[in-house]
């Protein structure tokens, strides 16, 4: 992994220098675009619509406009921004973990210990388990004033970025409650069928169907070319058993309880 950022963590007069990594990576295979008729690739093109040139990168600014004029921003003045200069992450409050909504979460990071003393960074994770408590952060990075958060997984402190409270929308939908009629019998048999797939999370289990019938897919047709049966490669796509059979809610939660118990009686044996 390689640092995408250096700077410090700063509580009170405590300062804990460290290097940030991007803690997470897409595994999506990647795709162009091709027109269809001749499979030339599709490319876009930064085109000035002023003097009609093609634009490289480094010759692009950003610029507001609202509606009368037009105000350019360079690369200069977002560096000279004094949060975008700044280099700390600076804790303003402790709060206890369970506070923090998960809808909050955006993105995550690794902290590394910078410097030739990891003693602050060690004290500031063991404080962190002790009082089973998350930091709440401030910083900036790559143009945006964030909130973060900070909290220990393993032994490795990680910073995860936090939405605004005016970035998570509210929800509004009718209300429910007054015109739905839930039974005893029909919440304690949805309460069997939670219990019935109760298990311990393991992330390791799960994986990208998307990702690996799409991966077959494109061996088999290096391999075939366009005469490539998809029925072959993939098979047949079983029917659902439901044969369009309308069934009640109540008899729908015993069917599934029963048939999640025999699987798991089988499995089992």
């Amino acid at each position: 992994m390689r640092a995408i950022w250096k700077g410090a963590v700063t509580f009170g007069l405590v300062n804990v220098p460290v290097k940030v990594y991007s803690a997470t990576e897409d595994h999506d295979i990647a795709l162009h675009q091709v027109h269809d008729k001749d499979g030339g690739r599709i490319r876009y093109q930064r085109r000035c619509e002023v003097c009609g040139k093609v634009v490289t990168y480094d010759h692009i600014d950003k610029a507001y406009d609202d509606g009368e004029q037009t105000v350019v921003l360079t690369e200069e003045d977002f560096a000279a921004l004094p949060a975008e200069r700044s280099r700390e992450v600076e804790v303003v409050e402790f709060v206890p973990s369970d506070e923090i909504d998960p809808i909050m979460f955006d993105r995550s990071y690794f902290l590394e210990p910078d410097g030739s003393s990891s003693k602050a960074y060690v004290l500031l994770r063991r404080t962190l388990e002790a009082t089973d408590r998350t930091a709440i952060v401030r910083f900036a990075l790559r143009q945006k004033t964030r909130l973060g958060a900070l909290r220990v997984r393993g032994d490795v402190i990680m910073l995860q970025s936090l939405l605004w409270d005016d970035e998570v929308r509210e929800a509004r939908f009718p209300a429910l409650e007054d015109t739905v009629r839930i039974s005893a019998k029909e919440l304690e048999m949805s309460e069997a069928l939670v219990e019935s797939f109760s298990s311990r999370f393991r992330p390791d289990a799960f994986t990208d169907e998307y990702q690996t019938q799409l991966r077959q897919l494109i061996e088999a047709k290096l391999e075939q070319g366009d005469a490539l049966d998809t029925d072959a490669t993939f098979g047949i796509q079983a029917e659902d058993d439901g044969g369009g059979e309308t069934i009640d809610l109540m008899e729908a939660l015993r069917r599934s309880v029963e048939r999640t118990r025999a699987g798991g009686d089988s499995a089992t044996a």
